[in-house]
């Protein structure tokens, strides 16, 4: 089939790949421009090694993103991870218009950070939804949609890497095969079940030491390895990666301690007090540092994170 890739960094190149290795006309691909400093895009990096047109428009909705769309006369548009608005002006355009990935099971977890929040929210399942775009944020019909496990002690990083991006990359071409072929079911999404979150960012990764150990847990897990999960020492800032967590058994476990307190430095990690467990933190990263041991970091026995 003849196409377009709209998409960015890592995911896009890796959709890219996977068209291309099937025999597919990639007729050309649309990336978001890189900001001043940034490093280059990987998508358009390897679309121009393949000689492939790539386009860079400030707007989708520019008359000129609209004119490029146009020429290319393409069967289909896919967009694999796109932060720009994609207007239905373009996304039309396309003999058998657009589809659209994301990382949930739509209508659940519309926004930007949708693996992020079901991993904070301590859900054991989610996935990645093949939909039709819209002008409405993550609300167009579904096309196809896979799920995903989430263990106990999964993160941000294992959940994306090792479920969500294969099975998304295998849902795109798979998708993509049924709209042209004329055989795509669309359903649209059931309001009554949706739910919007924005970006975890910093305002969000922030520990309280006073909330439940599972919670805590849960919000280390779905922040690692970005925004990372923080909390104050002093005056310095230090950011939980890997962890584990420890379920209080008996008030013993925790007698004398205070929720953010450290109970004990061993075994190249520091241990915190929480409401109903222990959060036993394996590496960390102070302030603007690397990614270090919790027991690298210096933090003694007593002392009370989260300031």
């Amino acid at each position: 089939m003849r196409i377009a890739i709209i998409g960015q960094q890592a995911f896009g190149k890796s959709a890219l790949e996977a068209f291309l290795a099937r025999g597919d006309d990639v007729a050309g691909v649309f990336v978001a421009p890189e900001p001043a400093g940034a490093r280059p895009d990987p998508l358009r990096q390897f679309a121009e090694e393949k000689n492939l047109k790539v386009f860079q428009f400030k707007s989708l909705g520019a008359p000129e993103s609209l004119a490029a769309l146009k020429e290319l006369n393409v069967e289909l548009g896919v967009m694999a991870y796109v932060t720009q608005f994609a207007p239905q002006a373009f996304v039309t355009i396309p003999t058998h218009g657009t589809i659209q990935f994301h990382p949930s099971l739509l209508p659940l977890h519309r926004g930007p950070s949708s693996i992020n929040w079901a991993i904070i929210q301590g859900r054991t399942e989610t996935g990645l939804t093949i939909f039709r775009p819209t002008d409405g944020l993550d609300e167009g019909a579904v096309i196809l949609q896979k799920k995903v496990d989430v263990s106990a002690d999964d993160t941000l990083g294992s959940v994306y890497f090792d479920k969500i991006y294969p099975a998304g990359l295998a849902a795109l071409t798979e998708a993509a095969d049924a709209v042209v072929a004329g055989k795509a079911t669309e359903t649209i999404q059931d309001e009554s079940q949706a739910t919007y979150e924005g970006w975890c960012r910093d305002a969000e990764s922030r520990i309280n030491w006073a909330h439940h150990a599972d919670r805590i847990y849960d919000l280390i897990r779905g922040c690692n390895p970005a925004p990372g999960a923080w909390t104050m020492w002093g005056e310095r800032k230090v950011y939980l990666f890997e962890s584990k967590k420890i379920p209080a058994r008996t008030f013993s476990m925790v007698k004398g301690f205070k929720p953010g307190q450290v109970m004990k430095v061993a075994d190249g990690a520091f241990t915190v007090c929480a409401q109903g467990g222990l959060i036993e933190v394996q590496r960390c990263r102070i302030d603007g540092g690397k990614k270090i041991t919790g027991a690298e970091a210096g933090i003694e026995a007593g002392t009370i994170l989260g300031g």
